[in-house]
């Protein structure tokens, strides 16, 4: 009997122990309220400790303008403000809106995710170190747990606000280059390169070396990301805009005496793709893409041609189309060309005239059949075409039948 008043003293002590947290808990909002209370009172000195500590710990920060500074000030108030009326009432206002709503675009634009991680890390150890001089010890375990929370909170904001601004930035971005590409197309002749290549520089144009235009067919679904892909794996820059029908590429930093890789024809949809001459530099770009076009409009005519093909290999069909560059094209480029050496002129238009027959060639020309041989390659390199190659013959066909309608009036 001795012990037992010993053991019923303890027996309170263990059950105030065992149902304080049930009594509190039946009191936690009156609790919350005079705990949020408190917080309210100290967000202005949390987030003056916080904006300090990040000019001090983080260097961009003091590189920020004031203005800058002063809206990451006020993104950090409403996240601490936040904080507080959510502690107060998670189902309330949404956090997102709650701490960025005051500018969310314009924080995006100034900074990165990966800022403002750390600008979050940073500003929720300010607010654990302090927060025990604001509720005391009773009550820190349970604001702890609720930062943690609030922590996810604020990172599932963060991420849908990037996500957002992203995808606001990428149809600004689409509308931007869409004007771009068609005021390249419409340029005029007198527009400086570097007037267009500074706006370009708005969707990472570099401006470095030369440009051509491809155009073919636009796919159902419009997807321009394979387009991209290619450019960016290859290194080149990369302008696309889609015009009814056709999807128009720009492409910069292409070699000055090539053809992109046929893999750039597998982002157009079935049918021809047309690669336009290689210009200098962007204000040209319009230059090329109307050759491109004129390629498409008279690619029908030429069944076996491949897939891309370049404008310039269209050159007899664009100037029996009435392409008035092309047929100026090819006067100057292969007639005027052959015609610096008169024999290699006859030679070719003989060979020509004799079904591509060498022997038949060298007895209408009085000479050996080798002799014929040597000036049809005479012919390849000043025209670049051979005339034992079938294409090739039919352009040297068309070249001289304009060439001699130029020079009917001698």
């Amino acid at each position: 009997m001795a012990h037992s008043p010993r053991s019923r003293s303890r027996t309170p002590c263990l059950y105030a122990r065992t149902v304080t947290p049930a009594r509190s808990r039946t009191a936690r909002p009156r609790g919350r309220a005079r705990v949020a209370q408190r917080l309210q009172r100290s967000v202005g000195a949390l987030s003056t400790a916080a904006l300090a500590r990040m000019e001090t710990d983080i260097p961009w920060v003091a590189d920020l303008d004031a203005q800058d500074r002063s809206m990451i000030g006020l993104v950090l108030q409403s996240g601490i403000r936040g904080f507080v009326d959510w502690y107060r009432d998670p189902s309330g206002v949404p956090v997102r809106t709650e701490v960025f709503g005051a500018a969310p675009t314009a924080f995006a634009g100034v900074v990165t995710l990966e800022q403002t991680v750390a600008l979050v890390r940073l500003s929720i150890e300010v607010v654990e170190e302090n927060i025990v001089d604001v509720v005391g010890d009773e009550d820190l375990p349970e604001i702890r747990a609720a930062i943690d929370s609030y922590a996810r909170e604020i990172a599932f904001a963060t991420a849908e606000v990037y996500a957002r601004a992203a995808e606001q930035r990428g149809a600004w971005d689409a509308r931007l280059e869409t004007l771009l590409v068609d005021s390249v197309l419409r340029s005029p002749a007198d527009r400086s390169d570097d007037e267009l290549s500074s706006r370009a520089s708005a969707l990472g144009w570099r401006a470095r070396g030369f440009v051509t235009a491809v155009v073919g067919r636009v796919a159902d679904d419009a997807d321009l990301g394979p387009i991209r892909r290619f450019a960016h794996d290859v290194g080149l820059d990369c302008l696309c805009a889609v015009q009814g029908h056709r999807l128009v590429v720009i492409l910069g930093g292409v070699r000055d005496d090539g053809t992109p890789a046929p893999q750039i024809a597998s982002a157009f949809a079935d049918g021809p793709v047309i690669v336009g001459p290689v210009v200098p530099g962007l204000a040209d770009a319009g230059r090329s893409a109307n050759a491109a076009f004129a390629g498409l409009r008279v690619v029908g005519g030429w069944p076996g041609a491949p897939r891309p093909v370049r404008a310039d290999e269209l050159l007899p069909e664009r100037a029996l189309d009435g392409d008035a560059e092309a047929r100026a094209d090819l006067v100057e480029r292969v007639y005027a060309r052959l015609a610096e050496d008169p024999v290699v002129l006859d030679t070719v238009r003989t060979y020509l005239e004799q079904g591509s027959s060498m022997e038949a060639s060298a007895r209408a020309l009085f000479v050996h059949a080798n002799t014929v041989r040597y000036r049809l390659r005479r012919a390849t390199e000043l025209s670049a075409l051979a005339p034992t190659d079938p294409r090739d013959a039919y352009t040297l066909r068309i070249a001289l039948t304009l060439g001699g309608l130029d020079d009917r009036s001698l």
